[in-house]
């Protein structure tokens, strides 16, 4: 069966794998007590960080939005392919948990799709 490029290995998957260990060890040599604590310590090590990871990972989309939303109806400075815009926020709008914003320029066009890091300046801001 192909493993995937970008699949990785998870508590459950490692926990199969010491299950397998146990079920396989030669009767007469069983696995030492201070290296099974150890697999065992490396699991909840390994728990621990996936959720560490997610909440991060939460932590930084809450962020994102709250500062999508604060930039509402401010004045930006946009670096778009063609050219560098000036305009207000209108709109923000969140794409898999990342804001978007509608910007409305100085002669009244507005651009959409417009990400946090196309944002070079913020007036006011230094």
């Amino acid at each position: 069966m192909p493993v995937e490029a970008n699949s990785s290995i998870g508590s459950e998957d490692l926990f199969k794998i010491l299950l397998t260990q146990l079920n396989y060890q030669d009767p007469l040599k069983p696995m030492d007590n201070q290296e099974f604590i150890a697999q065992l310590a490396q699991f909840t090590t390994l728990e621990q960080t996936k959720q560490l990871n997610d909440t991060l990972s939460s932590l930084l989309n809450l962020t994102s939005s709250n500062l999508g939303v604060s930039l509402l109806n401010k004045t930006v400075e946009v670096q778009t392919e063609e050219s560098l815009l000036v305009g207000e926020i209108i709109t923000v709008s969140f794409v898999d948990g990342l804001p978007e914003f509608v910007i409305k320029t100085v002669e009244d066009e507005p651009y959409s799709g417009i990400t946090m890091a196309q944002i070079i300046n913020i007036e006011g801001e230094q």
